[in-house]
């Protein structure tokens, strides 16, 4: 089949979100679900977005979220017409004649753009057949940084129109055990408070939003064009070792450093702010009133300076001094009347406040240079490198230099080089409203110093990411990961050194504060961190260096799935699709207004069923409802107050969009199950049928002590799936009750409830049932077929690498062999003959139908079938 190929590349390139709303009677988004699993501060997200073009022609259908500036696109695949179209990361310059022949060709880009001060958007559009679906499916990953004592998971929707199946699912895992936890944002308020569900047990957190279609149009800024904000889980974790909470898996460690049971260290800070004629009015105001409130702010024990400049410089004082309450008066005096005028010499400015800290070093404090401008050099030296080389020679690595840059006119790129050369960070405050209390926030991030040097050690360790920091402030935290050598736990011994006041300080545990566990994450933490780093290095370095760097993190790139600035993304999209260029914004830039599941999942195959019916056929329209576990009963566990009653939203679904046509295929098959399995880069999974009544092994995780086994029935799917942990505990899934046996005790439940046992959390709703245990997501879904419901399991956290059963399968390599009447494909040195079919995916809530690769278990599986039968659940 032709095909186009598609570049989602990342680079510099900003827009505000600016777009015409779809016309709904063109297309219409049926499902939006966000799914975001974190792990010891690491988040994966997953964006799943199901359109159905309604038109009798052919549509352009788009794709618009938004992600955090942090975070990496990992994955983004489609699924049209029984095809998967995967994207491939590739090197960003592989893929430059694609760009060129696109833009030369007049071919409309999609983008990752800028917009505001947290979020990008990733937008791109395929063309519908007339009565199609078209299924997206977005990936990206990052590590939460603390700030001011807390983290901050950001979900963005705008899904441009109301959704009848619109679902956010959060799950929080921290081993640290989870201090406190918050929800904010603006899908947060008003009625839509009413839509959100939290969960905190210790260890372990979940939070659910499932509004209607009504409520996704009642938050400050939603309309008729459904939802348009933000939901923001704030929360951090225990802190009971000095040393911190270092987690290793598989040859890798990472550890979060954040001790706060420290005296804070008295600091030397030299304000220098820019007062030229480009911060005339309103910046001008600003910058006055945030220098008001944080010389405010300023400790008796400190002591500081405050230097304005434009083509001069102009002090309060010439040198630094004690921050007394006379002394802070004054300040504000001459900061209240700091006026705009002249250019702008920045090189003298910073040498001055450099020669201030420099001449008063003060034993036992810490020394802070924070510079503050809204444009580039224009009187002075003006060459930048020569005012970087200035200022690294004048600092010496004595102290940090922290740069704010005022709105877009600035030179941020410059800004945030000169600022990483000096052990500090540059940050963007943006021209608005607030502008005064982002600078005052900057400034609360550094205010009060916890320790200096800090040195960060590990025996029989490799490829560490940076483990020396100037200084750690009370509130952030230190992250650094790496690998173990030979993965030897027993030589592996960490170690912090740093400045304490006057004093050196030893963090260390002669017993060892490692800690075990099969996060299948750790590994894919380091090489985040490390690309993250490599990329602020290479902004300091230049020639054979810079090349050798950058070199490093296009490698690391590439092996991990990253789309980076380095990197861009290859998708194959059907033919006569136009090329379209996806580029992910730098900071530098200004906005262009200023210029699923995984793993294996089950599909049903009736007897004598040609493949004519759509994903969607888990409804009953005879019925006229949405299968269930039983939601008309209510029983519950005695005294067990749970969270309130999950609304059913399903009940209200337009039955209509899941009768669609698919082109027929007619198979002639034995009755049974039919699973599928997914294929690694290749668009058709492999699909296998299993007949008859069985009892599977569907996931057993031995570290864990967690089994999940699974009774088929003759060919409808499982009538019962039970979760057996803690050696003698379970919960049984059969249609219509939930039965939990824990600590002795057997409770039966048939209603809404939640409910924690042991390391076992439930959450049973009417359509599913949610199964957390340990680093193991399970989601038990009720789906029906010719008036009869069955259960289907979805894997919705990948467990560890130990794990073994048909849900554990990991996707698999092949190569066409050959192609004709009798296809083979080779797998694993092994060729095998396949014939084209297909099975719907019943491991999402609403299935899709997908073409595949029909083979028998044996060849699937790469085992005998009875190697995932069981006698007895």
């Amino acid at each position: 089949m032709e095909r186009t190929v598609v570049r989602v590349s990342i680079f510099g390139l900003l827009l505000a979100f600016g777009g015409a709303q779809p016309n709904k009677d063109d297309w219409e988004i049926y499902s939006f679900h966000i799914n975001s699993t974190v792990t010891s501060r690491y988040a994966t997200t997953v964006i799943t977005s199901r359109v159905v073009n309604r038109k009798d022609e052919s549509t352009e259908v788009e794709f618009h979220v938004r992600i955090p500036k942090n975070a990496f696109i990992s994955k983004f695949r489609m699924f049209m017409d029984d095809q998967v179209y995967d994207g491939e990361v590739k090197a960003k310059e592989a893929a430059q004649q694609q760009y060129t022949q696109a833009v030369s060709r007049g071919e409309s880009a999609g983008i990752v753009s800028s917009v505001g001060r947290t979020l990008e958007e990733f937008k791109t559009s395929v063309t519908v057949a007339p009565l199609k679906k078209v299924t997206f499916e977005l990936t990206y990953e990052e590590l939460f940084r603390r700030r001011l004592g807390k983290y901050e998971l950001q979900i963005f929707a705008r899904p441009m129109q109301p959704v009848k199946d619109f679902k956010v699912d959060v799950y929080i895992h921290e081993k640290a055990g989870i201090n406190y936890m918050d929800i904010k944002g603006g899908l947060s308020t008003n009625a839509l408070a009413n839509a959100i569900t939290k969960t905190l047990a210790d260890k372990q957190a979940w939070v659910y939003f499932y509004p209607t279609v009504d409520q996704q149009k009642t938050c400050d800024s939603c309309g008729e064009q459904g939802l348009n904000g933000d939901l923001v889980i704030v929360y951090d974790v225990n802190r009971h070792k000095s040393l911190g909470d270092i987690k290793r898996s598989k040859g890798y460690f990472v550890h979060h450093f954040a001790p706060s049971s420290l005296l804070r260290i008295p600091k030397n800070v030299v304000f220098v702010i820019d007062q030229s004629g480009s911060m005339h009015g309103r910046k001008m105001e600003q910058t006055r009133i945030a220098l008001l409130h944080i010389l405010s702010d300023l400790a008796a024990e400190d002591y500081f300076g405050l230097i304005t400049f434009d083509s001069n410089l102009f002090y309060w004082k010439r040198e630094l001094v004690q921050a007394n309450a006379d002394n802070v008066e004054s300040a504000k005096t001459f900061a209240s009347n700091i006026k705009d005028r002249g250019s702008t010499n920045i090189n003298t400015a910073l040498l001055e406040g450099s020669r201030m800290l420099n001449e008063q070093p003060r034993q036992g404090s810490a020394s802070i240079l924070i510079l503050l401008t809204d444009g580039d050099p224009t009187s002075g030296v003006t060459n930048l490198e020569q005012i970087q080389s200035n200022v690294r020679e004048a600092i010496q690595d004595k102290f940090p230099l922290y740069c704010l840059g005022f709105g877009f006119d600035v030179n941020f790129a410059f800004l945030e080089s000169m600022s990483l050369q000096n052990n500090g960070v540059a940050r963007r405050i943006y021209e608005d409203s607030d502008a005064d209390l982002q600078l005052k926030g900057f400034y609360d991030e550094v205010a009060n110093p916890l320790l200096t040097n800090v040195t960060m050690s590990y025996s029989s360790s490799a490829n560490l990411t940076q483990t020396k920091f100037s200084q750690y402030y009370n509130g952030s935290e230190i992250v650094v990961a790496g690998q173990i050598t030979d993965n030897d736990v027993e030589t592996f011994v960490p170690q912090v050194v740093a400045i304490s006041r006057n004093a050196s300080i030893v963090f260390s545990d002669a017993n060892g504060t490692t800690e075990s566990t099969d996060d299948s994450n750790l590994q894919r933490v380091w090489a985040y961190l490390t690309v993250k780093q490599l990329l602020d290095k290479e902004l300091q370095l230049s020639g054979v260096e810079k090349e050798k760097v950058k070199s490093e993190a296009l490698r690391l790139s590439l092996k991990y799935g990253f789309v980076t600035p380095l990197t861009s993304m290859v998708v194959t999209k059907p033919s006569e699709e136009t090329t379209e260029v996806l580029h992910k914004p730098s900071e530098d830039t200004p906005p262009l207004s200023r210029r699923t599941s995984m793993g294996m999942h089950p599909g049903i195959l009736s007897k004598g069923q040609s493949r004519r019916t759509s994903g969607g056929s888990h409804l009953d329209p005879q019925a006229g409802v949405y299968p269930s576990l039983g939601s008309r009963f209510s029983s519950a566990h005695p005294g067990f107050q749970g969270p309130p009653m999950l609304h059913d939203l399903v009940t209200d679904y337009d039955y209509r969009y899941d009768s669609l046509p698919i082109a027929p295929t007619t198979l002639s098959v034995a009755p049974g199950v039919r699973f599928l399995l997914q294929a690694e880069n290749q668009s058709l999974p492999l699909c296998f049928d299993i007949a008859g009544r069985t009892i599977l092994r569907l996931l057993h995780l031995p570290n864990a002590g967690v089994s999940v086994n699974g009774e088929l029935d003759e060919d409808q799917g499982f009538i019962k799936i039970i979760v057996h942990f803690d050696t003698d505990n379970f919960v049984a899934v059969e249609l219509g009750a939930v039965t939990v046996k824990y600590e002795q005790k057997l409770t039966r439940y048939t209603g809404d409830t939640a409910l924690v046992a042991g390391s076992v959390a439930v959450f049973i709703r009417p359509t599913e049932v949610d199964i957390t245990a340990g680093q193991t997501r399970l989601l038990i879904l009720v789906h029906g077929k010719n008036g009869k419901d069955f259960l289907w399991p979805a894997l919705r956290q990948q467990p560890s690498d130990d794990a073994v059963g048909i849900l554990a399968q990991k996707a698999v390599v092949y190569e066409e062999v050959h192609q004709g009447p009798y296809t083979k494909l080779k797998i694993k040195d092994q060729e095998i003959s396949v014939s084209r079919s297909s099975a719907v995916d019943f491991g999402m809530n609403l299935p899709a139908t997908l073409a595949c690769w029909l083979m028998s278990p044996e060849s699937a599986l790469r085992a005998p079938l009875s190697d995932f039968t069981l006698k007895v659940l």
